[in-house]
């Protein structure tokens, strides 16, 4: 199964729609959104295009298609106008060899890493920074942020695809590759 990861869109309908372009391009089965979807936060400067609405309808076209876990932004609220659930903490997936959890990262994080074993992957957004690193005995994972990216890093996503992870931005450009 090919996945799609992104992170942080917080409203943004202009580079949602970016996200939802590369996803029907992609051939990817899921979209796994790693929360903080409507709302932009109160440390955030607002995204472009902000456009919560917008946003909602065009997510809701896909919704048999999302997997999601609630980011820090994320509220029952949101949850009453979009038609894929938001509010699980984490999601358990597994690539065909390794266990993968994945979660915001406003709780589970490289600095407080859930119960997982030797080889599995934490994935998470939250910080808005892209980040393929060993921590212990797993591998801590984020795709970055699709709409306020930190750190000098781009908008963009993940794929996994048969255990191989890869970071691309919307024009295609792949910026980090595992096996």
């Amino acid at each position: 199964m090919k996945i799609m990861v992104a992170s942080d869109i917080h409203g943004s309908y202009y580079y949602c729609q970016k996200l939802v372009e590369c996803y029907k391009n992609s051939g990817a089965d899921r979209l796994l959104l790693l929360g903080d979807i409507l709302y932009h936060g109160p440390r955030n400067d607002l995204p472009r295009d902000y456009a919560p609405k917008k946003v909602i309808e065009l997510l809701n076209s896909l919704k048999n298609e999302i997997l999601c876990v609630r980011g820090n932004c994320d509220t029952e609220v949101d949850q009453m106008v979009l038609s894929f659930p938001i509010l699980s903490d984490y999601a358990v997936l597994f690539d065909g060899k390794n266990t993968i959890y994945a979660t915001h990262g406003h709780i589970y994080n490289k600095d407080n890493l859930p119960p997982l074993a030797d080889g599995d992957v934490l994935l998470h957004g939250h910080t808005h920074v892209p980040v393929c690193e060993a921590v212990g005995h797993i591998t801590v994972m984020n795709p970055g942020s699709v709409s306020i990216p930190k750190e000098d890093s781009w908008h963009g996503y993940m794929i996994i695809e048969n255990g191989k992870y890869s970071w691309l931005d919307f024009d295609g450009h792949t910026y980090i590759e595992t096996e």
